[in-house]
């Protein structure tokens, strides 16, 4: 970043920090900061830091939330004795968009990846098994955990070592079905898609 004032180029690196966001577009996103009026990047940086400061991980389920237990959770409509396990809190909106899973979630915020580092340890994993106990979740029997880890390699490896992990206790695991292309991410799959493969899930 020798061709830019110092500032400028700690911007351009700290967008490039960003995932999915190389050189041309941090640089494409630093110039787009600097052109905008003064009020306008201080409100962006007050969001960020509300962020920050405001958001938590729900204590049962893992969902980012600015109250704890977040919505899903302290819904007393929702059916507590399902819970859909999804990598990333967007993933939970996916399932939501379906209108058909009135369910509860846990998020494990990431899948195994041992090429990069992520073992079990390194997810939410833990208190996923200490919400099965009654005495953890209302006094409600969970009957069944729907995995719906992305179909990707990481997402497969995740499905498998949670039903290994969970089917010795006695309770009931299935996998959403692939209504959709192997290899893709739940973030982009369609409601119609989404709601068939929820509805299509199988034992594992």
């Amino acid at each position: 970043m020798l061709d830019y004032s110092e500032p400028v180029a700690k911007l351009i690196d700290e967008f490039k920090r960003l995932p999915g966001i190389g050189s041309k577009s941090a640089q494409r996103l630093a110039f787009y900061i600097m052109r905008r009026p003064e009020a306008e990047v201080e409100r962006f940086a007050e969001t960020l830091r509300e962020v920050k400061s405001r958001i938590v991980f729900c204590s049962a389920c893992n969902n980012l939330t600015d109250v704890d237990p977040c919505l899903y959770c302290s819904n007393v409509k929702r059916d507590r004795s399902i819970i859909c396990v999804v990598e990333e809190p967007y993933n939970l909106v996916a399932v939501e968009k379906t209108r058909s899973y009135r369910g509860l979630y846990h998020i494990l915020h990431g899948s195994l990846s041992p090429m990069r580092g992520i073992g079990p340890d390194e997810l939410m994993i833990k208190n996923l098994l200490t919400r099965l106990r009654p005495e953890n979740n209302d006094g409600i029997e969970v009957k069944e955990i729907i995995i719906a880890t992305n179909p990707t390699t990481e997402g497969e490896a995740t499905a498998n070592y949670l039903a290994r992990l969970i089917k010795p206790i006695g309770v009931y695991v299935s996998r959403i079905a692939m209504g959709m292309p192997v290899g893709s991410d739940l973030e982009f799959v369609d409601e119609v898609t989404m709601d068939r493969a929820l509805a299509n899930r199988h034992a594992m």
